[in-house]
Order: structure tokens, then C-alpha cells, then sequence
């Protein structure tokens, strides 16, 4: 069990944690036709806009209420139910999720009557689907905003089964997938095939891999967003075989799930690694019916190869490891296989998995907590987002880039980190980084006679021997 280390400064130094909005929008940009709106100031809009612009280098659907001083300290009711009104009427897009900022929390703003509000005052739109969640930025991080917001979307538009109909199985093929907000789209892709050749049929909850991949559409421009997770799979959730959760941090999302449905879940951590993923392809095998395939078989060969290749390499050691809870599990997970020592683990809060993760501690701060950690324990990699790349340089260590937001590499959102071939090519990475880097060789011997003109030597050569004569 792993010892919790608290915050114990007045500020954050070069922050770790992106913020709960932030982390509920990508929730919501999962879902086709969808728009986040954002309730404080525009900075806070703007602020998160980037955030999502450098990382996946695509045009984000995103909105905010423009609190300002006035409605900051009257009230900003009419800016949530004209903003709802303003999105309905000119892009009509399926769903609207109203996100909490620390401005709003702090002037003490009910987005829930809000939207009630909204409802009574305009019933022509009771076909955009609309839900408040309170994501305060000044408490959790991108981790539990995502979350937050895939509970409240589960509660807002899955029907309990008597009321929709629905019962387990009557979908022969169909598995839901709640996924976190650590799988990339590359990710999800990839997910996908694994599914399929278990001729299983996965519905992505929510499906960042059909709207934030990066892909050219035939549409020159669109306010909202374009694929994702259909609202009509929504309604089918409940005939589905089973229900797959990836990351602990979607607990509550998939307890209210199986509440509402009754389809059996299958909990993962994560799915880095040999072993996490020795526990899909049982959980898939058990779902289907069917064995797990060769084609599977062979990538987990490949893999376990990869594992013999690279442990030269990785045995031993010292890495310092910088990312929200989920991801930090994970990775903490597949270094550990490795034989690898974590000898710096921060993370951005508090939650209830950090106390099972298998180190000797974890520091809840920021990138300078892991600057002073990973020195005083002598690390010699870094795993972290783009932000931690000074931190690494300070340190003089290679560093993985992982996490959120990723802004100084190309591509950094669509890399595949799941499965046995993600994890095979993890392991080739961190070798890479490790064999390119020199720590710890015996210094070089350097002869005092190297150091002196040719001239010099041979004239104290010949006066040494005339002394001996």
C-alpha cells in the first residue's frame, strides 16, 4: 500500500493537474453532434480551447456563458439559459453538457435549476439532450472531470430497463465500453479490432477515435462535432452482453450503468502491459465464447519477446512518473513487469486507487515535486506530458512523453499505447531512450602524459634517463 504525501506548499510550481472542465469536455467531444459549453469567463474558455487545439491540432467545438464582473457578483442565471437557447437554435446539435468553472462554483451558480429552466421556457427543443455537471477547476483534475461527466451523461440518457424496454443479452453481439480519459484514439482503434476479432461488436462510451482522429471530412466547417458515440447507441446500452470499464476512476459511471441496465460489468485498471492484458482477452474469451484468436496469440509472443529484448535495458531502473491516477497505475504496472524501480510518483489529487498502487510512495503536487523526488533518488527516466520536458532536462534524463496535453510532438494524441502490440512498442521506446542516454559508466581515464605537448613528454623522458644513469 502506497504512502500518500499531501500538499504541503501554498502553490503549485509548474502545475501537473489540467483541470476538471477541461477533462469534461473531452468527455463530451466523444459523442457526435455534441458541444461542451463552459459556465465562468471567456480566459477559462479560451484557456482550455488551447489546451485541446496544440494536443490534437484540430478545430474544437467549444462555448462559455462570458461571465463578467456583473454577472460574477449578480448572478449569471440568464448566461446559462440564453447560451443553452443561443447553441439550440443555431447548430441544433444532440447534445449540450454545461460545465462548472471555479468562478461559477464560487459565486455559487445551480446549473441543474438552470437547465430545468431552460426546459419549462423552451419546449421546441426537447430534442437536444442537455446536462449540467458541477466541474469546479480549483478541485479534481481532467481525470475526474471526465468522469463527473460520463455519470451524469449515463443518468441523463439511459433509461432504466423496465422504463426503455431493455434487457441483457437480447443484443447478441453488443459490449459497452466505458473508457477513460487515457485512451488515445489510437487507442480506441485499436480496442476496436481486438473486440471484433472476438466477433464481438464494441460501443465506445464515449468514442474520442470517430471524432478527435484527425480525420478530413467532406464538410468545410461544423460547429459541432463531427462522429463520436451516437445518442441513439445510448438507448440500447441495455441489451447489450456485457459491459467492458477501463480505469478505476470510472467506478461510479459504471455502477449507475449496471443500476440502470442490469448488463454484468467487467472492471480493467488499465491495459498496459502483459498481464492487464492477459485480463481482457479472459474477460473477452468468457464474454464471446469464442478462444482468443491467433492472430492475438502471436502479438502476445511478440511481446513477450520484446520483453526478453528489452530487459537488459529496463531491469533496474530509476523512473519518476508524473500523471493523473489512472495513468500513473498503468504505468507504474508496466515498468514494475519490467523490473524497473518508480523512485518519484506524482499525481495531480487525491483518489481512492492511489493507495493500492504498488509503491512506496506518492507525492499529490506538481512537476516540481517530481523535479525534487526524481533528484534526490537519483531517476534516470521521466514519464510525463509535454509540460514535464524542462523538468527531465533539469534533471538530465530522458523523458516519455504520455498523458495530457502532448503539444511539442506531432502525432502524440493517435499513438497506441494498449494491447500487446502497444505495450511491445512501449517497451521499444523506453529502451531506446535508455540506450541513447549514459548514466552511470565508469568515468573515463584520462593519462596525465595526455594532457601535455609531445615535446614535453619526450623532454622529460630524456632527463628522467640521464638521472638513472
Amino acid at each position: 500500500m502506497a504512502d500518500i504525501l499531501k500538499r504541503n506548499k501554498a502553490l503549485s510550481v509548474n502545475p501537473l493537474k489540467a483541470s476538471q472542465p477541461i477533462g469534461g469536455s473531452l468527455a463530451t467531444l466523444g459523442f457526435n453532434r455534441a458541444m461542451p459549453m463552459l459556465h465562468g469567463s471567456q480566459g477559462c474558455t479560451a484557456f482550455a480551447k488551447v489546451f485541446f487545439v496544440r494536443h490534437f491540432r484540430e478545430p474544437i467545438p467549444l462555448q462559455s456563458t462570458a461571465m463578467d464582473q456583473g454577472s460574477s457578483v449578480m448572478g449569471a442565471d440568464e448566461n446559462v439559459v440564453e447560451g443553452i437557447l443561443t447553441i439550440a437554435e443555431k447548430s441544433r446539435p444532440s447534445l449540450i453538457t454545461i460545465l462548472t468553472t471555479g468562478l461559477a462554483e464560487t459565486q455559487g451558480a445551480d446549473v441543474h435549476r438552470n437547465v430545468r429552466e431552460f426546459r419549462e421556457a423552451n419546449p421546441e427543443f426537447a430534442d437536444v439532450a442537455v446536462v449540467a455537471v458541477n466541474t469546479p477547476d480549483f478541485t479534481g483534475s481532467v481525470e475526474t472531470g471526465f468522469a463527473a461527466t460520463l455519470t451524469e451523461i449515463i443518468r441523463a440518457l439511459v433509461l432504466d430497463a423496465k422504463e426503455a424496454g431493455t434487457y441483457p443479452g437480447k443484443r447478441k453481439r453488443q459490449v459497452n465500453v466505458l473508457v477513460n480519459y487515457m485512451l488515445t484514439p489510437g487507442d480506441l482503434e485499436a480496442l476496436r479490432d481486438i473486440f471484433e476479432q472476438f466477433q464481438l461488436r464494441p460501443v465506445f462510451v464515449p468514442d474520442i477515435s470517430d471524432s478527435l482522429d484527425g480525420c478530413l471530412t467532406d464538410e468545410d466547417f461544423s460547429p459541432v462535432t463531427i462522429g463520436g458515440t451516437p445518442l441513439s447507441e445510448m438507448a440500447t446500452l441495455g441489451d447489450a452482453l456485457a459491459t467492458v470499464v477501463i480505469g478505476p476512476s470510472l467506478s461510479k459511471a459504471a455502477e449507475l450503468l449496471a443500476e440502470k441496465t442490469g448488463v454484468p460489468t467487467y472492471a480493467i485498471d488499465h491495459l498496459y502491459g502483459l498481464k492487464a492484458n492477459d485480463a481482457l482477452m479472459c474477460a473477452l474469451t468468457e464474454i464471446s465464447g469464442h478462444p482468443v484468436p491467433e492472430r492475438i496469440e502471436r502479438q502476445r509472443s511478440q511481446l513477450q519477446d520484446a520483453m526478453l529484448d528489452t530487459h537488459f535495458m529496463l531491469g533496474q531502473l530509476r523512473i519518476a512518473i508524473a500523471a493523473d491516477a489512472d495513468l500513473l497505475n498503468a504505468f507504474v504496472d508496466q515498468v514494475q513487469e519490467m523490473g524497473a524501480e518508480v523512485v518519484a510518483a506524482v499525481t495531480s489529487c487525491n483518489v481512492p486507487l492511489l493507495s493500492r498502487i504498488p509503491v512506496a510512495s506518492i507525492k499529490i503536487g506538481d512537476l516540481e515535486d517530481m523535479e525534487l523526488i526524481g533528484k534526490a533518488n537519483k531517476a534516470q527516466l521521466v514519464i510525463g506530458n509535454s509540460h514535464a520536458v524542462d523538468t527531465a532536462e533539469r534533471l538530465g534524463t530522458p523523458i516519455l512523453r504520455a498523458g495530457f496535453p502532448l503539444y511539442d510532438i506531432i502525432g502524440g494524441y493517435q499513438k497506441t499505447w494498449i494491447g500487446y502490440r502497444g505495450s511491445r512498442q512501449t517497451l521499444f521506446d523506453l529502451a531506446n531512450l535508455v540506450i541513447n542516454y549514459s548514466h552511470e559508466e565508469i568515468p573515463v581515464y584520462r593519462s596525465i602524459y595526455g594532457q601535455k605537448p609531445a615535446s614535453e613528454i619526450t623532454e622529460n623522458y630524456s632527463n628522467n634517463r640521464q638521472s638513472c644513469h
